[in-house]
This record gives C-alpha cells, structure tokens and sequence, in this order.
C-alpha cells in the first residue's frame, strides 16, 4: 500500500511544484489552481441546489455575455448567460381595491389589534396576480433569469495529462487553462469582450497541427441547434408565463482557424488538424428595457452585424481591445498587505487560511474578485447584477435570480463607487428610471397616490407591485431604498448634469411618500404603514407573531434619507422654493425618528416589542448607520452606542450577505478587528449547496459567496465594508484608516475613492499611516481626519495633495 500511495503521490508532486512555479512568476491578480473543475457531472435540476463543480469554474462577463469555464481536459464546458434572457413578460398586479382598506388597517394597528391588522393586509394588500411565484417563478409572468445553456468542446484524445494549471487574471479579465498531453503543451484562454460584444475561445498548441475537438451548444429547455455555414445557431423562444412565447434569443459559435479543416455535422462542428483555433460565441434577445414594450423587433439583425464585426477581426486585436477595456478599470485600485506572497492554490489557500486567520494575501486577492464580479456582470448599456451577477446555470434560479429591494440589490452597487467603479452603477440608475413607470401605475392604481412607489422584488418586466405574501412583499422602502444609489452616484462623482436628469425620480418618489405618511395619533408623528420590517417578526401585545406595523424603524430611516437628498439636490441644482419643496421640508421635520430602547439598542419597530428570531439575518433599522448616514459615531454618539448594542445582540453569524452587512457596520463602529473576525468567518471555505436562511455564510471554491445558496450580494458587500475599514467618507470628511485591523500590520491601497471625487492613495506601516496623497477630480476643497485630527486642505481640480505630513 506504501509504494501504491508512493508511486501516486510522486506526479502529483511534480504537478503541483511546476504549477506553483508558474503562478509564483505570475501571481499578482489571479486566483489559480492546479485541477479542473469536472464538467461530466450533470447539474442538479432543483434550483434551489448550488452545483459543486459550478462554483469550481471561473466567471467571465462584460455585463452582456457572462460564462462560466470549468477548464477540464477531455470535455470542456463553458456555461453561457445572456444577461437580458429572462421567461415571464410584464405583470400587473396592482389591486385597485387595496386603498380603501388601508385606513382600517392603520386604525387597527394603532390599537394594537395586530392579528386583525395581518389578516386584513393579506386579504387585501398583496399582489393580485401569482407574484413571484413563491421564489418560483420561471413559469409565471414574474419570470426567471435564466441559463443560455452551454457550450461544449469534446477532444478525442484520453491520454493522461501532465502540469495541469489554471487560473482567473483578475486585472485582464481572462481565464486560462493549460496542461501537457501526448506531448503537447495545450493553453486555452477564455474572456468576454466588451468592445466586441462577444465571448472569445482561444485554443493553441505547441505543435502545429494538434488541436481536433468537435463544438456543440445546447441549453435545458426551448432551444434548437442548427448549421449555419460553418457556424452553429443556437435559438428559442422562452414561456411568457401565461402558456404563450415570450422573448426570442439567438447564440451563434463561429470558428476561426489557423490551419486545419471545420465541417458541420448533426447540429455539432467537427474540428481537425489546427494549430489554433477562435471561437466567437454571440448572443442577442429581443429584450430591450424600455417600459411598457420591452421589445426589440430588429435584434436578430443587430446580432448579425455584431457577429460579422466580432469574427472579422484578429484575434491578437480582440484581445488587445478586451485587455485595454478591462484593465483600465481593474487597474484603478491596487491594494497590497505587505509580506504577502500569491504562492499556493487558491482553494488551498482558503482552507489555510481558515487555520491562520491571517493570511495576507487572501484578502486584497478577494477585494479584487469581487471588483472584477462587478465590473464582469453591471456594464453601461445593459441591466444591473441580479441576484447571481450574471451567472447562473438553472432554469429556475434561486429566487428568480431577480433584483430583491429590501437589502440586495443595494449591496450589489455598496462598492461601485468607493472601489472606482463608477460606470458599473450606471445600470442601475437605468434601471430605476424604467421601474419609475410602472412605479407611477402602482402608487395610483394600488395606493391612489401620485409618484411612484416600489416594493421588495423587481424584474426586468418593471414589476412594482407588491408580493404574494405581506409579511414579506408589503415593504413599501424599496423605492426610497433604492433612491439613495442616484445620490451616492452623484455624491462620489459630483456630476452635476446627471443629477439634474435624476432630479425627478428624487422628486416623484419623494411625492409617494408624502401621499403615504399619516398622523401617529399618540405621537403626532408621521410614520409609514402598513408595513413589515424586512423580513422580520415581532411578539405583539396582542400575543400574536406580527411582521406588519406603524412605523417600522427601517421605512422612516429611508424615506428621511430619501427627503434628505430631494432637499439637497434641489440646492444644488437651484430649483426655486416652491410648495413641493415645503412638504418635503415639513414632513422630513415632522417624521419619525430613531429610538433607543429601554435595552439600550435601536429599535426595529415604534414600540419595543421583542423579536420571535433575536438573531435574525436582516438588520434593516440600522440603515440609518450604514450605508446611511443619518446616525454617525461623531453626530450622534449615543445612538451609535445603540447601534453597537444592535449588533452585538444580533451576534456575527447570518447567511452571506448578513456577514457583509455586519462587516460594514462594525467598520463603520471603528471596530476593524471585530470586522475582520467576521471576515475570516465568511472566507471559511464551505461545500454547502442547499437553501438556508440562517447560519450560513462561507466561500466555495472559486470564491463565489455562500448565502447558500450562491447568491453574489455577499461578495459585493463584503468588499464595501473591507472598503469602509480603510477609507470613510459619509461625514463632512474623509477619514483614512479609521478601521485599520491589527493584523493589517502594513501595505498600501490606491485609487479608493471619497465622496465629494476625491481619489485617495494610503501606505501604512506598523498600523500607522505613513504616506496619503489625495487627488481631486472636481476642484472643491475638503476635511481630511486621520486619528483624532481633522485638516482643512484646499486642492485644485486635478491636483494631487500629500498629507500624510499635516498629521505627524
């Protein structure tokens, strides 16, 4: 048995050494490996079930084409998303009854009579069409995002393979695999143009003449495989959810060769003889997002010229461009801790880093990946991240793979700005200013009230209204919620034209709000309602378990947010005062605000009722403290102090997102050791597929966040509040390392960027800043703090100040 394990061990050695060589030579910005991902094993068709040889392959996207390369040897599969390829068609679910109810349902609330309250907000306040379908909705108008299916590569050759390596350059935006069989050094590289609007297949080899594979391209559900020439046409037509056609889709496969032959043969391409081969792979829909329509009856054409472009030209061009497009982005940031070395495996570093705690190359690596999961999935021109980014493999993806308002969506685009991505929020300010239409249907129809209101899930359908359950679906914050991103767009980048074009969703969803808010008749306050507090549930003092009430802390935290920013931007832009601009005044004085309970935490709800899950997942009343602004350790220390109580009451565990949400606050607490507690517990590796709502959390393989299932809002917030302990900027300074963990000893981050277009360079050493140089982008003067000092520095547009001096 000795000498079997011996005689085993030895080439895997050997394969491990030459592999870590090569990335030790090449490590900066990449996660790598040294085994495929295993593409033989079929999915698992529960969409509720992450596939563990899925989340071992590699992502790439230009926010039109994602895909997902598993690199294996013998039969490589490439899964495809379209990022506009959705089942389902517009809904409208509005329920021209429900106003009427809402007086009686408020009245019975603010007596307390909460079980009668629930039963009439189910009966008459939830959507009157199927909704989501329960998370299930690929057979319903909702919709599903779904898979474009896959592209397969099928070598003939079974010989063994040697010096096996594959990895992820996050700078350049290519995954590559490469190994040696029969001789022969195979290198195959994979990334997503957005120049060219194409996915591009690169396959060579160190001997001329060795590459035969055949190409074939399918997906679950709904498609056909035809010849063209000597191109494969994948196309369909999705269900619209009402047993009819919805949208169309169309996928070409064009090869490109460099010697060798191609033949078309039973709906697959027969390969032989080449020295390098290209394949193009181009997909369009008929989608477009423009409300009540969605309709684009000339995409089949558009796709044409795209393919013809893509295919004529070279190769070398479409990588330089790709490369070019890419790393300008990525490139904006570097952020290194020093002494770190890029040096073993990346799942194998996860696993050690489980064991250390600290292991100083892993976090900038995963900082970086999740900046690469943005800019790969949320491109200017096409929708925003989902709930999976781009990628998904299922046809019913979990939760529809939608666009969730009441946390999600919003932590998707927290990094955007910080992390110099800026062009990555774009599609969701695109996205709001399409939902605003049917928004306007439902704050009518549903509410009979002017502006436009939206509630906790969305689709690419411009649903706004609200879900099948109340408990859950009757949060009216979304609108508000997701109004402060056109802020936070316009506070980072000062771009004064576009919050002129924004200045009307500001001011028609601030109009909803102004429509909704009543008269607490205990406290003269107004306050929001009926309405849950994502997604919790308090003991009432009727004994029933409630979700819905008067008030909840969360609704009045934004929507004081959302009056805060309609208020500004009207400064700003000069709008005269006028009896709009009065409400708003008036009724953002009069609100409700944060309370702090007999317990000393903040409270979740108008009264202090207890919760039925202590340790529930959302922290919806926190809000006000991250990503808000309205409650801050120097404003308002005391419900801080709240805050914190908030938090540790909570405890550190949740699924993936509440980890990054946690990571955000306790950064913004200055606590940055608690914060990077939490952190080493979301990068613990985890092979845990299924569907959990509590105690999960965990990174898989290809570092993909664990909610589970995989879900990327994790990744997203994780680097935000990685972000937060190394630069703030939501008070009226920038504060540099205000949450610098111990073990963060030294290294360096450029290219952050603080609100007010500041471009901000640190270098640390033994936790104390050593050198800070800030550029200005607009020209306006600012308050830098670092410690307990704050300086007043004046910069030019386009000047860059060092600082570090003014504080020693």
């Amino acid at each position: 048995m000795y000498l079997y394990k011996r005689w085993l061990c030895a080439p895997l050695v050997c394969l491990l050494l030459a592999a870590t060589a090569y990335a030790q030579n090449n490590k900066a910005g990449r996660i790598w490996y040294t085994t495929p991902a295993n593409a033989a094993v079929k999915d698992n068709p529960d969409g509720w079930v992450s596939d563990p040889e899925w989340l071992k392959a590699l992502p790439v996207g230009n926010g039109h084409i994602g895909a997902m390369v598993f690199g294996d040897v013998q039969r490589e599969r490439i899964q495809l998303n379209e990022m506009t390829l959705w089942s389902g068609s517009m809904d409208e679910g509005d329920n021209p009854e429900a106003s009427k109810y809402l007086p009686q349902i408020r009245e019975l609330l603010f007596q307390g009579k909460y079980r009668e309250a629930t039963e009439l907000t189910n009966k008459t306040q939830i959507t009157k069409g199927k909704g989501s379908g329960h998370g299930n909705g690929a057979n319903v108008p909702f919709g599903c995002f779904q898979t474009l299916g896959d592209l397969w590569l099928d070598f003939p050759s079974r010989q063994p393979y040697t010096n096996y390596y594959r990895e992820l350059d996050l700078m350049n935006g290519i995954a590559l695999s490469r190994f040696t069989q029969d001789g022969v050094t195979f290198t195959r590289e994979v990334f997503a143009s957005h120049p060219a609007k194409a996915l591009v297949v690169r396959l060579t080899a160190s001997k001329p003449g060795a590459i035969h594979f055949d190409v074939s391209i399918d997906r679950p559900e709904r498609y056909t495989t035809t010849a063209k020439g000597n191109a494969l046409l994948m196309e369909g037509v999705m269900n619209d959810g009402r047993g009819g056609e919805g949208m169309r889709y169309k996928t070409y496969v064009s090869p490109v060769l460099t010697g060798g032959t191609v033949k078309a043969a039973d709906g697959r391409l027969q390969i032989r003889n080449a020295t390098a081969v290209t394949l193009v792979v181009t997909a369009k829909t008929s989608y477009r997002q423009h409300y009540p329509d969605f309709h684009n009856p000339g995409f089949a054409t558009e796709l044409e010229a795209t393919t013809r472009a893509a295919v004529a030209t070279p190769y070398a061009k479409l990588k330089q461009a790709h490369t070019a497009d890419f790393s300008g982005m990525m490139k904006r940031v570097d952020f290194q801790l020093d002494g770190s070395t890029n040096d073993i495996p990346t799942d194998q570093l996860l696993k050690k880093n489980f064991d250390t705690k600290n292991e100083q190359v892993l976090y900038p690596l995963y900082f970086q990946f999740g900046r690469y999961l943005l800019l790969s999935s949320s491109r200017a021109g096409g929708l925003p991240a989902n709930l999976q980014g781009i990628w998904a493999n299922k046809i019913q993806t979990p939760w529809n793979g939608d666009y969730h308002t009441d946390i999600n969506v919003q932590m998707n685009y927290w990094p955007a700005e910080v992390a110099n991505l800026s062009e990555s929020h774009v599609p969701l300010m695109d996205l709001i200013a399409m939902l605003s239409g049917p928004g306007k249907k439902t704050g009518k129809i549903q509410y009979g009230i002017d502006g436009w209101a939206l509630h906790p899930i969305t689709n690419i359908w411009g649903y706004t209204s609200p879900g099948e359950s109340a408990s859950w679906g009757m949060h009216i914050g979304g609108g508000a919620w997701i109004m402060q991103h056109v802020w936070e767009h316009y506070a980072f980048t000062r771009d004064r034209a576009f919050l002129a074009k924004a200045y009307p969703l500001l001011k028609d969803a601030s109009s909803f709000y102004l429509g909704w808010l009543v008269k607490h008749p205990k406290t003269g306050k107004l306050v929001s309602g009926p309405s849950p507090s994502p997604e919790n549930t308090f003991k009432a003092p009727d004994g029933s378990h409630a979700q819905i009430s008067m008030g909840p802390a969360h609704d009045q935290q934004v929507i004081y947010d959302l009056f805060d920013h309609t208020l500004q931007s009207a400064k700003i832009l000069g709008m005269p005062d006028d009896e709009f601009l009065a409400k708003v005044a008036d009724a953002k004085a009069n609100l409700a605000r944060p309370q702090i309970g007999p317990d000393g935490r903040l409270m979740e709800w108008a009264e202090a009722f207890a919760e039925v899950e202590p340790l529930h997942r959302h922290l919806s009343h926190l809000f006000a403290f991250y990503p808000g602004n309205e409650i801050t350790l120097h404003k308002t220390p005391e419900l801080a102090q709240a805050v914190r109580k908030s938090l540790e009451a909570r405890g550190d565990a949740g699924v993936g997102w509440t980890y990054a949400w946690k990571i955000a606050l306790w950064a913004r607490l200055q606590d940055g050791d608690r914060a990077l507690s939490i952190l080493n517990n979301q990068l613990r590796p985890t092979s845990a597929t299924d569907t959990r709502y509590n105690d999960g959390g965990g990174t898989y393989h290809n570092l993909f966040d664990a909610c589970p299932p995989f879900q990327i809002d994790g990744n997203f917030g994780v680097i935000a509040g990685m972000a937060e302990l190394l630069l703030q900027s939501h008070e009226d300074f920038i504060e540099l390392l205000p949450a610098l963990p111990a073990a963060w000893k030294s290294g360096h981050v450029k290219g952050l960027v603080a609100r007010g277009n500041f471009v901000v360079d640190m270098q640390w050493k033994d936790g104390k800043l050593a050198k800070a140089a800030i550029l200005s982008r607009s020209g306006t003067p600012c308050k830098v703090k670092y410690g307990n000092k704050i300086v007043d520095v004046s910069i030019k547009r386009g000047q860059q100040v060092q600082v570090a001096q003014l504080f020693q």
